[in-house]
């Protein structure tokens, strides 16, 4: 009986014990609702092809991830040349519903000025049911108006190639922003938001948007490519640096932009 007494009371001190100790790293919980993340602050500095849950697709550009130039943590550098693309990759994504949010602090050094009507994506939205490819962040340089503006745009879908960009959303260059959007497939809604500011002029919908009178109808969401590309050949300038930091994809909007 001692002996059963004794080895009773040495599983029970080990079963204290490893109760109490704190969970690792990875057994962290995760943030109701987050579909990926990533701050790049527990990557290594220098090139980089993936991260966790996250893969690249460059062709002409580079991704590095840099000290952070606020001062704080690391951030993602990304570099093109001429019209070439460098993304980060989140290839596994199935929200609920069929709708998220995204959010990112966003650099751009500078916006193209040639050639006119020049067209660049920072996100790109797809799915493997559809050929259809939703641009919910991206914009396009309006010689007639003399700058770069933000706008919502899509290819290879029923309504065509487009992008929907406004005066009253410029792209302002050498300027840390916070942007966000919200995929809402209810009603196939894209609504952007800067600085925590919603952009209504930028939203478009199933009836509402900048292609052909056909119907604007969201993939069956897969994938979100978050970086950037310009499709003309020639540009001015002829190299790209994008800055990211901070991003989230969530079932809900994860909000703190500020204004």
């Amino acid at each position: 009986m001692a002996l059963l007494r004794k080895a009773a009371a040495a599983l029970l001190a080990t079963a204290s014990a490893l109760i109490a100790l704190p969970p690792t790293a990875s057994a962290a919980p995760t943030p109701h609702g987050t579909l990926a993340r990533e701050t790049f602050d527990r990557l290594p500095l220098g090139p980089v092809t993936a991260g966790r849950g996250w893969t690249t697709d460059t062709s002409n550009g580079t991704l590095t991830v840099a000290p952070s130039t606020t001062g704080h943590g690391r951030e993602l550098r990304i570099r093109t040349e001429g019209n070439g693309r460098a993304f980060l990759v989140f290839p596994d994504l199935a929200p609920p519903g069929n709708s998220y949010w995204a959010r990112m602090r966003l650099h751009v050094a500078d916006f193209p000025t040639a050639p006119d009507w020049a067209h660049w994506t920072i996100a790109e939205a797809s799915g493997s049911d559809s050929p259809t490819l939703v641009r919910p962040l991206g914009g396009q340089y309006a010689p007639t108006d003399r700058g770069n503006f933000f706008g919502v745009g899509s290819d290879l879908g029923l309504t065509g190639d487009w992008t929907a960009w406004k005066t009253s959303a410029p792209a302002v260059a050498g300027k840390w922003q916070c942007a966000e959007f919200h995929l809402d497939a209810t009603d196939n809604r894209v609504t952007v938001y800067l600085n925590g500011v919603e952009q209504p002029d930028l939203t478009v919908s199933t009836k509402n948007h900048g292609g052909t009178t056909d119907d604007f109808v969201f993939p069956t969401f897969d994938k979100l490519k978050l970086g950037w590309q310009l499709y003309q050949a020639d540009p001015t300038p002829s190299s790209y640096d994008v800055r990211l930091d901070d991003i989230a994809v969530s079932t809900r909007r994860v909000g703190g932009c500020g204004t």
